[in-house]
């Protein structure tokens, strides 16, 4: 965990090395906080030009929880990693990525348990009604 947390930052900090080095060479002379604020926001605003249109079929074609596992996902990911990290700054746990990995497969599993239930429930309801 802790290799993969410091490659993942090493990777950042190129990134944000790189960016640096633009904003000197072309002489803009941005603060840290202002280029937060370009970065962060032209890349969220990159996420939206890609998934507004994926989460707009999705809804198009009735797979709203197509979108509402993508977005729960997403936060399991987030709080997991949360966990770990916490965990590694209040010195209350080992920060281990195999943990992060359960939590995420638990997520999934339970996830498919409540999918085969729910295709069940909707498949008994379509014969019940069939049968009107």
């Amino acid at each position: 965990m802790k290799e993969f947390l410091y490659w993942i930052v090493g990777k950042i900090a190129r990134i944000h090395e790189y960016i640096l080095h633009l904003n000197d060479a072309w002489e803009y002379h941005f603060t840290d906080k202002e280029l937060h604020f370009l970065v962060v926001g032209v890349m969220g605003m990159g996420f939206i030009f890609v998934i507004y249109p994926v989460f707009r079929w999705l809804a198009k074609h009735d797979h709203v929880m197509v979108i509402a596992w993508i977005y729960v996902f997403t936060l399991i990911i987030v709080i997991t990693f949360a966990i770990e990290i916490g965990q590694k700054v209040t010195n209350t746990g080992n920060m281990d990525f195999a943990d992060i990995v359960m939590g995420v497969l638990g997520f999934i599993v339970m996830f498919l348990v409540f999918a085969i239930f729910r295709e069940g429930y909707k498949l008994v309801r379509g014969l019940m009604q069939k049968e009107d």
